[in-house]
């Protein structure tokens, strides 16, 4: 007799891996279903985690006790903090990864997580009783029954990958598609499309001349992911590379064209705007002679590199001769063409905010089913369909994070509210509250909330109580403590400031734009007992005092559109009884059914004048 769970995960990629972690973690017995056991958080693109807006996604799930951020670290060859020269708000982490490393710290973490079971196989169907699920189907013919099921198949569902005019089938290169389950999902109700992603060859860099390209270091002041990372956990960092196109590339690049399946319509499903092909490149900066390419190492052992910034699904040929026209390439080895591949989605309008499905109880989307694009946006998808998937087993309330909380919060509820034309990824700019989400106060903002429902340990909880305790206390003793003149202006001075003429207050000091609080430590003896102090610590604090205006701000405006948040719409409203509003929110209302005024809202298509109505209504 075959197991019963209380969670089954379908996909081992990054958005499962976090699924199960967390379901398990809170004490749901959970089965995760792989077709490949080695290939756990496989990094099927770019072997990278982070960046702008996506490396705070990983602290947040860090901060909330997921795994991503531990994995990083283990695996990472190379750190960088993004946007430096920008406020806080915009610092982003990232991380280049050794490829094969980050998989088994993956799998070395779910072996050892309690309740988690694993299973090699293909699931093909759902099992379903009425409208909920029961348990799934694999391709073997196991039938494991469960009372949740999180769907998180990433590109593997009818995968179909092109290079010119071949076309195979699969999931990834050389691995097999994902057959029959979404057509059971269609039988069920649920909206498909296509969508379409890619990738660029993989070259040997023993072969790569690196005299004619630039050459990128870490930053010697490593930013880490996980709270919990004291020290680094390798003893050196691996420089990236920089090369650039040329009009001899791109010459040889447009031979290809006709052969193109992105311009002879052979592909039909919508790629990512953000990160386009190097042949749409082409035909979208056609004023541009040249554009930037990063060499990236693929880990410590392997000489393999990955050329970010030249995707293509060309025929080999093409790909072959135009990356020998690279400076630095020309005489390179080519471990594998680049490709395109095609694969099936779901309209993640067809979600609540839990990211539990509105046609089936019980069944959770996350990743790229759900049309998002990215390691972090799969991950964070999958933590939260973990959470809810195990508190519904529970019969516990719903977790769910506002747009105030968490990028995490923003990127469901612009999923679920807005739908996707388009592989949808995660921007700085998506947030309207940037200063609260910054990624040094993940922990501030979410552990105790995840503690609160059971998933982050208490260790996390008084690590982050701990550095607390230490900013309050620091920026408390910068706004009380006074500062003679003759103590501050030598210091001001050598830093290009205006004198001050009597005493001040340390935070006055600091608020200056031109002023940094260690550089206030290390000049200024009254400081020095702060010298052994933890950077977050004392970043926490200058952040607090330089842009305590902004964030107080940015406070008051999520407290004023939380009313909106807090006001629910019945389940299964009526919205034909509200002939005063737009016939095309009244149809959009009625498809999406927002649970709340705010989500409403950021319907498309719902106006301010429609919104009023509601409030009208609902005697508001």
């Amino acid at each position: 007799m075959l197991p019963e769970y209380d969670v089954i995960v379908v996909g081992g990629g990054h958005a499962g891996c976090e699924a199960a972690a967390a379901a398990a973690n809170m004490g749901s017995k959970t089965l995760l279903i792989t077709m490949d056991m080695t290939k756990f958080g496989c990094m099927s693109c770019n072997p990278a985690i982070g960046g702008i807006a996506k490396g705070q996604i990983v602290k947040e799930i860090d901060a909330m006790g997921g795994y991503t951020g531990i994995v990083t670290d283990k695996s990472a060859i190379q750190y960088r903090m993004l946007n430096r020269s920008k406020g806080p708000a915009m610092w982003s982490p990232r991380a280049q990864c050794d490829r094969s490393l980050f998989s088994l710290a993956w799998r070395e973490m779910l072996e050892n997580t309690p309740n988690l079971d694993l299973f090699q196989d293909n699931v093909i169907s759902l099992l379903t009783k009425s409208d909920r699920v029961i348990g799934v189907k694999t391709q073997i013919g196991f039938e494991f029954k469960s009372r949740t099921v999180v769907l998180t198949n990433g590109t593997f569902l009818n995968g179909l990958m092109h290079i010119g005019r071949t076309q195979f089938v699969g999931g990834r290169f050389s691995e097999l598609p994902s057959v029959g389950l979404t057509e059971n999902l269609v039988k069920l109700g649920f909206e498909t499309g296509r969508m379409k992603t890619g990738t660029p060859a993989r070259i040997d860099g023993r072969t790569i001349d690196f005299e004619k390209c630039s050459i990128q270091y870490g930053d010697e002041e490593q930013y880490f992911f996980s709270y919990s990372t004291e020290k680094p956990y390798h003893d050196h960092q691996i420089p990236c590379y920089i090369t650039r196109t040329n009009t001899a590339v791109h010459d040889e690049l447009r031979k290809g064209f006709v052969d193109s399946p992105i311009f002879n319509h052979t592909i039909v499903g919508v790629g990512p705007r953000y990160c386009p092909s190097i042949e749409s490149k082409l035909v979208t900066f056609s004023d541009k002679d040249s554009h930037q390419l990063f060499l990236e190492p693929e880990g410590f052992t392997t000489h393999e590199y990955y050329i970010n910034g030249f995707s293509s699904s060309l025929p080999w040929e093409v790909q072959y001769n135009a990356i020998h026209k690279i400076p630095g390439l020309e005489n390179c080895k080519i471990f594998r063409p680049g490709y395109a591949i095609e694969y099936d989605y779901f309209q993640p309008t067809q979600l609540k905010a839990t990211l539990e499905t509105k046609i089936i109880n019980g069944l959770f989307f996350a990743g790229q089913i759900n049309g998002t694009t990215g390691y972090e946006e799969a991950a964070a998808q999958g933590l939260m369909a973990g959470i809810n998937a195990h508190l519904q087993c529970a019969g516990a309330k719903p977790f769910v994070l506002k747009r105030d909380e968490a990028y995490i919060g923003v990127l469901i509820d612009d999923l679920i509210c807005k739908g996707v034309d388009e592989p949808y990824r995660m921007f700085t700019s998506r947030a309207e509250y940037r200063m609260l989400l910054r990624q040094d106060n993940a922990d501030e903002r979410l552990t105790e909330k995840s503690y609160n429902v059971g998933l982050a340990r208490r260790e996390q909880l008084e690590r982050y109580y701990k550095k607390r305790d230490a900013i309050n206390s620091l920026v408390e003793h910068l706004s009380s403590t006074n500062i003679r003149a003759e103590y501050a202006n030598p210091f001001l001075e050598e830093h290009g400031s205006s004198k001050i003429t009597e005493s001040v207050k340390y935070a006055q000091i600091l608020s200056r734009p031109d002023i940094t609080l260690n550089d206030m430590i290390v000049a200024l003896p009254q400081l020095n007992q702060y010298s052994n102090t933890n950077r977050e610590v004392v970043e926490g604090a200058e952040f607090n005092i330089k842009y305590s205006g902004y964030i107080e701000r940015e406070k008051n405006n999520a407290q004023k559109l939380k009313k909106l948040e807090d006001l629910k719409i019945p389940e299964g409203f009526d919205y034909s009884k509200l002939q005063s509003i737009t016939t095309e929110a009244r149809s959009k209302l009625a498809k999406y059914q927002p649970t709340t005024i705010g989500q409403a809202a950021r319907i498309s298509g719902v106006s301010p004048n429609d919104i009023n109505v509601l409030l009208v209504y609902f005697g508001r």
